[in-house]
């Protein structure tokens, strides 16, 4: 009876744990101005939520250089507007842009980067994209993030 309760504990936490949400994403860029998705799903039960975006190719950053921005899909053409002006020192955001709701770094060939934020600031029926803000890129470096149950 103990190895019955002891293995019907296992499953269950097993089962849970395979239910949770994935709360964290590994994106990948490359020398082709290219993301490896074009989607992404944040779990409302996720407090947090991580992107890891890693830069597989070899150019360096003044060239070919990514980053991962998140904003209201109404907002992308004036963030990139301002992230143009903004420059390469500040990875093409403008800096205290309210409508950015995360951003990595600009990163090379072979470099990684990370960004955390709170799934909270994501709502619900909100259409939200995801782009590259590197001058020229989010023609063909964006997707859509999207809040799921």
């Amino acid at each position: 009876m103990r190895l019955y309760h002891s293995l019907a504990l296992v499953i269950g936490f097993a089962s849970s744990h395979a239910m949770a949400a994935a709360c964290s994403v590994d994106i990948e860029a490359n020398d082709a101005m290219q993301f490896n998705t074009k989607a992404v799903e944040v779990s409302k039960s996720c407090k947090e939520f991580t992107v890891n975006l890693k830069h597989t190719g070899t150019m360096a950053k003044a060239m070919m250089g990514h980053n991962w921005v998140l904003a209201k899909a109404s907002d992308e053409k004036g963030v990139l507007a301002d992230g143009a002006a903004a420059g390469s020192a500040n990875d093409y955001v403008k800096a205290g842009d309210a409508r950015v709701i995360a951003h990595t770094k600009l990163i090379g060939g072979g470099e990684k980067d990370s960004v955390k934020f709170a799934a909270s600031k994501l709502a619900d029926g909100q259409d939200y994209v995801f782009f590259c803000s590197f001058p020229g890129h989010a023609f063909m470096m964006k997707g859509s993030v999207k809040l799921v149950n």
